[in-house]
């Protein structure tokens, strides 16, 4: 992979650096542009299988040929044939059930979202609070309750893809179903990403925060989720043994993982700079500031950007990690992430309970 040094160029309209920008000058890998999206291979094997299936119309003769062909095949050909159109038919009930776990989701946040208006209305009226009490409680946000429960979907739908891929990767199964399994674990990290880009929208500070994760997860939080260039330190023992030429690849993907992340770094100080400065402007304590408010405002809108920009370079990181591993390593370095942040939400729960008995 040839990798040229990051630039920083300030953006025009707030003089902040603008790391996407510098992401897209990494140069090429492999022969791919670094930051070029490769579609998922999850649908290759079943168009593959659909098509041994054709119209029996075509002829007689084709289609007694088809079978002599089918016969004729060992049967530890035919049994990997089957399991991969058992994993490619148990791949799309799974995501067909997600997708309709996220619409109960969304009906349950209605209701959820009725009864504590009512709430709140009768603790208005039969608690007398005044008006100063009600402008510090915290308005219902739509989109990050149906962000919260979708992230708890997407958790529980992690475990179960976990425990399946440690299944597979301890059975005979085929490369070709066990890169359905790979697939799909990586674009579950996608569906995150995007949750996540809704999500910032509605209110990117609730993001950036990470109060969607638990107190440890929390703990190791940039920019709203994980450092790609720590996450390949920490596979790195699972991919073992890597070939000659993957050694030196994972190597440079983690020095171009780096240089974007110190971009967004940079890019965060300054941020921070100026919006101390665009509410302190002004004489502090005259009572009227909301000037400055309305423009730390605007500023704050950067933030959505740099959390879509940290999640694109951990889409990409998982990409080009994908590509350079073959499919079994690929399947290990999932798994071993998979039970990383399984790790880290298990010590934030028993930190939890710890703490509790303590007191």
């Amino acid at each position: 992979m040839n990798s040229t040094s990051t630039q920083f160029i300030p953006s025009r309209r707030m003089g902040i650096y603008d790391p996407i920008h510098e992401m897209a000058m990494w140069g090429d890998f492999k022969g791919n542009n670094f930051l070029e999206t490769s579609p998922p291979m999850i649908l290759e094997v079943e168009t593959n299988l659909d098509n041994q299936s054709e119209d029996t119309s075509h002829g007689t003769v084709g289609t007694s040929h088809k079978f002599d062909q089918e016969s004729s095949k060992p049967d530890k050909v035919k049994r990997r044939l089957a399991q991969n159109r058992e994993a490619a038919r148990k791949s799309r009930l799974r995501k067909k059930a997600y997708v309709q776990q996220l619409e109960n989701s969304k009906l349950r946040l209605i209701q959820l979202e009725q009864e504590l208006d009512r709430t709140r209305k009768q603790g208005m009226y039969n608690g007398g609070l005044d008006s100063s009490q009600l402008s510090y409680s915290a308005p219902i946000n739509a989109g990050i309750a149906t962000f919260t429960i979708a992230y708890e979907h997407w958790v529980e739908e992690q475990n179960r893809q976990i425990l399946e891929l440690k299944n597979a990767l301890n059975s005979e199964i085929g490369d070709v179903a066990l890169r359905i399994l790979v697939d799909a674990g990586i674009e579950h990290y996608f569906n995150l990403f995007s949750m996540k880009a809704t999500a910032a929208k509605a209110d990117v500070l609730y993001v950036m925060s990470g109060l969607w994760k638990t107190p440890a997860e929390r703990f190791f939080l940039w920019i709203g989720g994980f450092r790609p260039s720590e996450l390949l330190k920490i596979l790195l023992p699972h991919l073992e043994p890597l070939s000659e030429q993957q050694r030196p690849d994972v190597y440079n993907l983690r020095q171009s993982c780096q240089q974007a992340e110190d971009a967004l770094s940079q890019g965060m100080e300054k941020l921070h700079h100026i919006l101390d400065e665009t509410i302190a402007a002004g004489q502090l304590g005259e009572g009227n500031y909301l000037p400055q408010i309305s423009a730390a405002m605007d500023q704050l809108e950067a933030l959505v950007r740099f959390v879509g920009q940290a999640d694109h370079l951990r889409q990409v990181t998982l990409q080009q990690i994908s590509r350079i591993l073959t499919t079994r390593q690929a399947a290990r370095g999932i798994l071993a992430l998979g039970d990383h942040l399984q790790r880290i939400r298990t010590l934030s729960t028993i930190w939890s309970s710890r703490s509790t008995e303590a007191a």
